[in-house]
């Protein structure tokens, strides 16, 4: 479709729900963050299994679904420039685009402008809707009972029956916890998991809650949304499960597997906690599972996500839940396939990133010595307008603390130049700390003034020329950084995960090591395959690394 489509491939066999009656082909564009591509994934894999075929082509799709974001303007820009290059699709080609459906992120922050102002738009479905893309592609919404553990407001869990013949075939099923009876106790369900699960148990008995930092920002009004126009009174509550029908659309290895949804904390530059809700996790048993019927399909790299995954499973009682979950996936093995090849989790927050925490990353072999902890900012003064808290001096103890408990361990951070009241003074702070700090990956971006963020209203707004200013001063910082730590790397022998022909050139492949994150950090660009005549994109191969740039590694294939 556009360079944002999903391009997938059809799975072999179709569902049992198809008939003798064409089936309509429904195309994808998906937006935004890892979390929003898994939400599409979901969304695909429930049509697909209500009997629609997918294609990668808006001019042969009868139905298109734009899954937006809607984090900052340029997210949101994007987001209506492609829903109207989506119009074109109705109105071109002999009118083939019958549907246009807008999902996700903007949907709930826009949703009557949407309708009012892009009316060829049919349908709109929020973050916490997604089962209902089955009515509005025109299927009967009860075809597939809803996939999704649903939070009540009083804290209990709301567990669905699902139809074994809709989604047996292609959905990531492994274990039978998420499809028992209600009247199951959680003990006999914990009986019937695998053994990584058993170990584990004591998560499974935990009663499903909020946290108490989620119920006192309600009380403060965090989540409010009373002044969008047309936004829905409840905010969303949905947990997919290992049963929900999904179709991956990432590489063959590699899979994220989102572990929570929404987010408590009370940062002001952020309206993702109205956009997604309280935080909420999933169960390990499912999250395992779904982990076993990856392996399964052919995955070899998983990275768990979520908003704050280093809340995981505090909602439901436990300390320390991240470790004890990376803990269960990084022993689990599966007969005929093996145990994950490589494993990391994204994103970290600057005081959950405990001692057990980088005890179980440096005790796995497969867990990848990789921290994602976005720390936005240095400057004690600068974070507490933030509402994030913390200091300069508290980050680099956290940073010393995590390269010494874990060696090589790489670090990833974004910061955000020009939040309302910056100064020149808490600036040379946030620079300061990135000479002294010397991150592996960061990102800067600069500020954006979201309304129903709390820093909307905050006065002494930085000029945008200032905010640009600073972002280039900081990037340039981190370019020497980044050569010289990539200068260190000369002479390694490294394990690299092959993509394929380079996105720059195709006189070379690319690659990724554990270090890397899929698609947000540097490269290693492969020019000898040393005994191969060609390379298998998905497979792992030893490599020198022989040259470095600012960002990116040449290297060339040992074995």
């Amino acid at each position: 479709m556009t360079p944002s489509a999903i391009d997938v491939t059809q799975p072999a066999e179709t569902s049992a729900a198809a008939s003798s009656t064409p089936l309509p082909k429904i195309g994808f564009v998906s937006l935004g963050c890892p979390k929003n591509l898994v939400d599409s994934e979901v969304m695909m894999g429930l049509l697909h299994h209500a009997g629609a075929e997918l294609t990668p082509n808006a001019d042969q799709a009868d139905i298109i679904v734009v899954n937006t974001c809607s984090f900052i303007d340029s997210a949101k820009q994007e987001s209506v420039n492609t829903i109207l290059e989506m119009v074109g699709h109705k109105i071109a080609n002999g009118g083939r685009a019958q549907k246009l459906i807008v999902a996700g992120c903007l949907v709930e922050r826009y949703r009557d402008e949407i309708r009012k102002n892009i009316p060829e738009v049919d349908a709109v479905i929020g973050t916490g809707e997604l089962d209902a893309v089955l009515a509005a592609a025109g299927f009967a919404p009860r075809q597939i009972p809803s996939p999704f553990t649903i939070l009540t407001s009083t804290g209990s869990a709301k567990a669905h029956t699902h139809d074994h013949a809709h989604i047996a075939e292609n959905s990531p099923t492994a274990l039978d916890v998420e499809l028992a009876p209600e009247n199951l106790s959680e003990a006999a369900l914990i009986d019937r998991a695998p053994s990584a699960v058993k170990k584990h148990s004591q998560i499974e008995v935990a009663q499903t809650t909020s946290r108490p930092e989620g119920d006192l920002r309600e009380r403060q009004g965090r989540f409010s949304r009373d002044q969008w126009d047309g936004a829905t009174a409840a905010l969303p509550e949905y947990l997919y499960d290992d049963t929900t029908p999904r179709i991956l659309t990432t590489p063959r290895a590699s899979a994220y597997i989102k572990i929570a949804e929404g987010c408590d904390h009370p940062c002001g530059f952020c309206i993702i906690p109205q956009l997604r809700g309280k935080f909420r996790s999933r169960r390990i048993s499912s999250v395992v599972a779904e982990a076993e019927s990856l392996l399964k399909q052919g995955v070899r790299e998983i990275t768990l996500i979520g908003q704050d995954t280093t809340c995981y499973g505090e909602d439901l009682g436990l300390k320390d839940g991240l470790a004890m979950l990376l803990e269960a996936l990084a022993t689990l093995e599966v007969p005929n396939v093996g145990k994950i090849h490589w494993l990391r989790f994204l994103y970290a927050y600057p005081n959950k990133v405990t001692t057990r925490l980088l005890e179980t990353i440096a005790a796995h072999d497969n867990i990848a010595k990789y921290l994602d902890v976005p720390l936005q900012h240095a400057s004690p003064t600068a974070l507490k307008r933030m509402k994030r808290g913390g200091s300069g001096a508290i980050f680099l103890k956290m940073i010393e603390k995590a390269r010494s408990i874990v060696p090589g361990i790489v670090l990833r951070t974004s910061f955000i130049v020009g939040f309302p009241g910056e100064t020149a003074e808490e600036f040379d702070e946030l620079e300061s700390f990135i000479k002294q700090a010397r991150i592996d990956w960061l990102g800067v971006f600069t500020y954006s003034d979201e309304e129903g963020a709390a820093a909307f209203d905050l006065g002494d707004k930085v000029p945008k020329r200032t905010i640009e200013a600073r972002r280039r001063r900081l990037m340039r910082t981190q370019q020497k950084i980044s050569t010289t730590a990539r200068s260190e790397w000369i002479g390694r022998e490294v394990e690299v995960l092959v993509e394929g022909v380079s996105e720059e050139t195709d006189l070379l492949w690319q690659g990724r090591t554990s270090l890397h994150a899929p698609e947000i950090d540097g490269k290693v660009l492969i020019n000898d395959f040393g005994p191969h005549e060609t390379l298998v994109p998905g497979t792992f191969y030893r490599c020198e690394i022989t040259e470095s740039h600012d960002y990116d590694v040449v290297a060339r294939i040992l074995e």
